[in-house]
């Protein structure tokens, strides 16, 4: 089953150096969707923070099967347009409306 529209909770401000959690939810989807998050039309690069190649000013952590976004400390450069897309190899991938967040 293709996947549905997913629904994006991003907070519209935040305060500079707080836990921000932007998430990315559809349950139509069959197999379960995976998701990608976009700021500012970009691919976010999925990062697990515990490998060796650990990239320099990324503030976040992106889990791709819970459509989750968690930066642990966001900073102005964090502020932007954001939405995340779902896909399961199954038909469209599907994306949210972009939201804006500002830090």
């Amino acid at each position: 089953v293709a996947p549905t529209t997913p629904v994006c909770e991003v907070p519209s401000s935040a305060m500079t150096g707080t836990v921000v959690q932007l998430s990315c939810k559809e349950t139509e989807g069959s197999p379960p969707s995976e998701y990608q998050w976009y700021k500012n039309g970009v691919a976010l690069l999925e990062k697990t923070g515990t490998g060796s190649a650990r990239i320099p000013n990324i503030t976040y952590t992106m889990n791709k099967k819970s459509g989750t976004l968690l930066f642990n400390t966001v900073t102005k450069d964090d502020t932007g347009e954001y939405f995340c897309e779902a896909s399961n190899g199954i038909g469209l991938s599907q994306r949210c409306s972009v939201k804006r967040m500002q830090v």
